[in-house]
C-alpha cells in the first residue's frame, strides 16, 4: 500500500513548531516519514489541498486524502492514525 504522510506548516506559526517536535517522535517511534511542506512557500498546495489551517497534516493512501487532521495533533492521535494505514 502506498502511504504518504504530509504535514503542512508555515513560518512563524508556534502550533507548527509544536506539531514538528511532535511529528519527529512518530518518525522515530513508528521509522515512518513525514513530509514537511512549507504551506505558503510551495505554490498550489493550499488550494490542491484545500488547507484552512497550520500545521494540518494529511494521511494519503495512493493518492486519496484518509484521514486530515488540521491544528495541532497529539502525539497519540497521530500515531493511531498512522497505524491504521501503515503495518508495523
Amino acid at each position: 500500500m502506498s502511504v504518504e504522510i504530509l504535514c503542512f506548516h508555515q513560518d512563524g506559526c508556534p502550533g507548527c513548531d509544536e506539531q514538528k517536535e511532535i511529528n519527529q517522535k512518530i518518525v522515530e517511534k513508528l521509522g515512518v516519514t513525514i513530509t514537511d511542506i512549507d504551506a505558503r512557500k510551495t505554490e498550489g498546495v493550499i488550494q490542491k489541498y484545500a488547507l484552512k489551517v497550520t500545521p494540518t497534516i494529511l494521511i494519503l493512501v495512493h493518492g486519496k486524502e484518509k484521514e486530515r487532521m488540521e491544528s495541532i495533533t497529539p502525539g497519540t492521535v497521530l500515531e493511531e492514525k498512522i497505524k491504521k494505514y501503515v503495518w508495523l
